[in-house]
């Protein structure tokens, strides 16, 4: 079965192509085809996202270079949404109410949600009659307990407005925790699993037997961990004091807290890992400012790391993996060992810590195919 998964970013969509068989369902496959077109409402050959699908579907069965004769072929399309509040604990597939949903919840996730809207409304029309799945990034930390959920605020602003925890990254987080049990030889539903998804957005969850039982973002992706530009946990009073000292407008504040904190703000270099990297190795005896605000940085990243996982071990009374993906967790070897050696008196000495790629479009398509062969069976 060929399904096709798109991820809509606000101006970008990235698309895999995948065959998909009852036999493989487990196997780890590499797509038939992939690609990514950037700049869309910038560049004049690509206005918006339709345009950007139809240039995809255009490529896809390309006489010379396609991989498939017939948009016919394709019998799924898989679509990445982060925000689906508390309303979807599984992929589903797309109605006319899931999208009055997804829409509701773009009050929350202003960034992420229209880009997929666009994009599951692109599909529509030009692969028309081609069933569609919604896969969420929040769903599968609604498992959450209320106790690991809610905040210390009102409950009528819970009742009121649905403000919690919802976590994100669920997809990643998922995925890894699955291959975590397979590379380890045991059932996923007798582990304890901290996964550690860390890129220029970071999150951790607390994996018990497969179920999250906890996760560092939360209402929004601020909060948790340092991250390339979020500030990640801080007193909310702060905000309050900035506004008044600083006569700020909350956009403003929202600009500072989302696009100019974490790794960035504190060392004034760059939000990417591997610049920090580079700066402060290629001034290992100075004590220059960059350098300096460059290693506090990285200590800052790694110490809330650490925190997270004492928490999260003890929220799950035991730890047997920790587990690093995204492009910082995956690349930087040197993380890993680091924090492996600060807390190796601290975990359990059978604890392991891995790095596993994520693969969060496969995941997509394999939930899409069972979204797809349910609704079959149904008809």
């Amino acid at each position: 079965m060929l399904i096709l998964v798109i991820n809509c970013g606000s101006s970008s969509v990235k698309y895999q192509l995948f065959d998909i068989t009852g036999q493989d369902y487990n196997r780890s496959l590499a797509p038939l085809a992939k690609g990514l077109i950037e700049r869309i409402g910038r560049a004049s050959s690509c206005r918006d996202h339709y345009a950007a699908i139809n240039i995809i579907v255009e490529k896809l069965i390309d006489r010379r270079h396609g991989v498939i004769s017939s948009k016919s072929e394709i019998k799924g399309i898989g679509h990445r949404v982060v925000h689906g509040g508390e309303e979807f604990k599984h992929s589903t597939l797309i109605t006319k109410k899931v999208i009055d949903s997804i829409e509701k919840y773009s009050e929350i996730a202003p960034l992420h949600n229209p880009p997929s809207l666009s994009g599951i409304r692109g599909c529509a029309k030009i692969l028309k009659g081609i069933p569609q799945a919604a896969v969420f990034d929040t769903s599968f930390h609604q498992t959450m307990k209320p106790e690991a959920f809610l905040y210390g605020l009102s409950f009528k602003y819970y009742k009121k407005y649905g403000i919690r925890k919802y976590g994100f990254h669920g997809t990643s987080h998922r995925y890894v925790a699955e291959k975590t049990a397979r590379k380890l030889g045991r059932s996923l539903n007798s582990l304890k699993i901290i996964t550690c998804h860390l890129g220029n957005g970071c999150s951790m969850a607390a994996v018990d037997r497969g179920i999250s039982v906890d996760t560092s973002m939360g209402f929004t992706p601020l909060e948790g961990l340092l991250m390339g530009t979020r500030s990640g946990d801080m007193d909310p009073a702060v905000i309050l004091y900035l506004l008044k000292k600083e006569r700020m407008s909350l956009e403003r504040m929202g600009d500072i807290l989302n696009k100019e904190s974490g790794l960035l703000g504190i060392s004034g270099v760059s939000n990417d890992m591997r610049d920090l990297v580079k700066t402060v190795g290629r001034r290992p005896k100075t004590r220059d400012r960059k350098s300096a605000r460059a290693r506090l940085a990285i200590e800052m990243f790694v110490y809330r790391i650490k925190k997270y996982i004492g928490a999260y071990q003890a929220a799950m009374a035991g730890l047997d993996a920790v587990v690093f993906t995204g492009g910082i967790g995956e690349n930087h070897p040197w993380l890993v060992r680091r924090i492996e050696n600060d807390l190796k008196n601290v975990v359990a000495r059978r604890t392991k810590f891995l790095v596993i790629p994520t693969n969060e479009e496969l995941l997509i398509a394999k939930d899409t195919y069972n979204v797809v062969r349910r609704n079959d069976a149904k008809s």
